[in-house]
């Protein structure tokens, strides 16, 4: 397992790190908003595995773990807002900034008052989370999540751009890996985060390619 992780990780890290200078690249270019939550949902998940693989190494702390919690949680909703951004409706967007700011809020609040404890085992990101935690965490991701995954089959409906159906299940994936410890199924987690990021790449490189944005 120790060794899973490791590799895992830094083949992870690398692959989401590239991605990450990709759409920030592109957003450099096009001045997109969309792109720019894009690329920051991207970039703290490049973070997030960055901390994995620290883990991984066995150096963690209380703090680290809980910046790991909140970080897992938070970049779906940088990738979401990405995607409520295309949607071009401001009064949308204000309701679903707000609401991420609020749940953000109290993610933040909940990771400072319970008692997480070490989830790390053998270098390997594993172990239950106090309820208040997890109800938190599933108020920033699952909203998160549905909105991903509704407009990005909007889009595909009126564009018929197939790299959203790429884009969709690699969102669903990496929404889902935070869980798939809590469920027993540690070295899921590294797979679901493998698969993940290659489907966002296939995704997310396909409409750059065809259509010249995302």
């Amino acid at each position: 397992m120790y060794l899973i992780a490791l590799i895992s990780t830094l083949i992870i890290f690398v692959l989401s790190t590239a991605l990450s200078v990709v759409i920030s690249a592109a957003y450099v270019k096009k001045r997109s908003w969309n792109l720019l939550a894009w690329s920051s949902g991207l970039w703290l998940f490049a973070a997030s595995v960055a901390l994995e693989a620290i883990f991984a190494y066995a150096i963690y702390s209380s703090q680290l773990i809980d910046l790991y919690l909140f970080l897992v949680a938070v970049l779906v909703e940088f990738l979401a807002l990405g995607s409520v951004l295309l949607v071009s409706n401001r009064n949308f967007t204000r309701a679903y900034a707000a609401y991420s700011i609020i749940t953000d809020a109290f993610l933040v609040y909940s990771l400072a008052s319970a008692q997480v404890g070490n989830i790390i085992t053998s270098g390997v990101v594993f172990g239950p989370l106090p309820l208040l935690v997890i109800v938190a965490s599933s108020l920033v991701t699952f909203p998160a999540a549905a909105l991903l995954i509704i407009i990005s089959a909007l889009s595909y409906r009126e564009r018929h751009n197939a790299g959203m159906i790429s884009i969709i299940a690699g969102v669903v994936i990496v929404s889902i890996a935070g869980t798939l410890y809590i469920a027993s199924f540690p070295s899921f987690l590294y797979y679901a985060e493998f698969i993940g990021i290659l489907l966002l790449w296939i995704g997310f490189m396909y409409p750059f390619k065809k259509h010249g944005s995302a």
